[in-house]
């Protein structure tokens, strides 16, 4: 019987040529690591994916020596952003850096990722939610319940203000306004009279252009001027209706399976390190850009005003607690973080 050792040390023995060819038929035969190679798709277009995942991707890319590449995808590039978790469950994309909302999970916490109406006023709010309030443990239980969908972790964007064509000064110059939004937030708005409109992400800035669209409740004043918006609007209203967007990255469960403990920690330090970008990015952006911005004009709706949209939203939040005991704990948290932050007072609320 010939082992790999008696196959060894008699090419050894027999001389200098067959020695040679020997080690080079065992190089050959030897099990070579399969490169992994996912497509992440991201919710952002390539001008706002160059701040909120590429870095960070090519990071991962560059670290992993080979044994893994992930391949960025923009927004619709692939597949519609709404049919992202559907795509993803049946494996046409691997990967996908987006909210619950947008990409129409199928679990009752959804209606929270996106801009869930005044659940955060900082972005720093979105990760002690998840981290110390229970929300990481939460999501990951309603994803356990999905066949297909690993979900990875949560972190926060920018917050959710209006960039408008006319001035908005009243909540009456709000009534009969086409908006782009996310769903949830959207249907909040729609008791404003606001009318929601769901386009591809690319198709915003014609759409503003050709009157299609009267302005945008998608993003802050950094994304405005990032991605092009602010050349085609003329106000941002300094009221938003949240302070922070909740974006997840989430994984073909298969795929992720197939991925080696050390790569696995590699993409999530990676998340980490972006989640810390735009913690920065978009804080010193929203304030840089109200100051010095030279293309968008600030108006503010007086406080007494806004207070009636704040006083509306936490009967929007008692109504999506009734729809599942999950969303009723989920609320109940918002409720819990939002008295305690109040009564510490300054910094963490005014």
């Amino acid at each position: 019987m010939t082992t790999r050792r008696n196959f060894l040390k008699t090419a050894a023995v027999t001389g200098g040529a067959v020695g040679t060819a020997a080690l080079g038929s065992a190089h050959i035969y030897a099990d070579e690591p399969k490169k992994i190679t996912w497509r992440l798709q991201t919710y952002a277009g390539a001008a706002l994916a160059e701040h909120v995942i590429k870095p960070s991707i090519e990071a991962f890319n560059k670290v992993a020596e080979g044994q893994m590449e992930i391949q960025l995808y923009f927004a619709d590039q692939l597949v519609p952003t709404g049919e992202l978790f559907r795509a993803m469950q049946k494996g046409t994309i691997d990967a996908v850096q987006s909210d619950d909302d947008s990409i129409a999970a199928p679990v009752d916490i959804a209606v929270f990722g996106g801009y869930f109406p005044f659940a955060s006023r900082y972005s720093l709010d979105v990760p002690v939610l998840f981290e110390q309030y229970g929300l990481r443990k939460i999501w990951e239980e309603a994803y356990a319940e999905v066949k297909g969908v690993t979900w990875l972790g949560a972190g926060a964007w920018d917050p959710c203000n209006f960039a408008t064509v006319e001035p908005v000064k009243s909540l009456a110059d709000l009534k009969g306004k086409r908006i782009f939004t996310f769903p949830t937030a959207g249907k909040f708005l729609t008791r404003f009279g606001i009318i929601p409109v769901t386009l591809p992400w690319e198709d915003v800035e014609v759409a503003i252009q050709t009157g299609e669209l009267d302005g945008i409740a998608w993003s802050g004043i950094t994304e405005d001027y990032t991605v092009g918006w602010a050349n085609v609007t003329k106000y941002f209203l300094t009221n938003n209706i949240s302070g922070a967007w909740i974006g997840s990255y989430f994984a073909n469960s298969e795929r992720w399976a197939e991925v080696p403990e050390q790569l696995k920690a590699l993409f999530k330090l990676c998340m980490d390190s972006s989640h810390y970008y735009r913690q920065h990015w978009y804080w010193g952006g929203e304030a840089k850009l109200r100051v010095e911005g030279d293309k968008l004009k600030l108006t503010t709706i007086p406080a007494e005003e806004w207070k009636t949209v704040e006083d509306e939203a936490h009967k929007f939040w008692e109504e999506i607690a009734k729809t599942s005991p999950r969303c009723a704990k989920v609320v109940e948290i918002f409720k819990q973080y939002n008295a305690l932050m109040e009564k510490a007072g300054p910094p963490y609320r005014y």
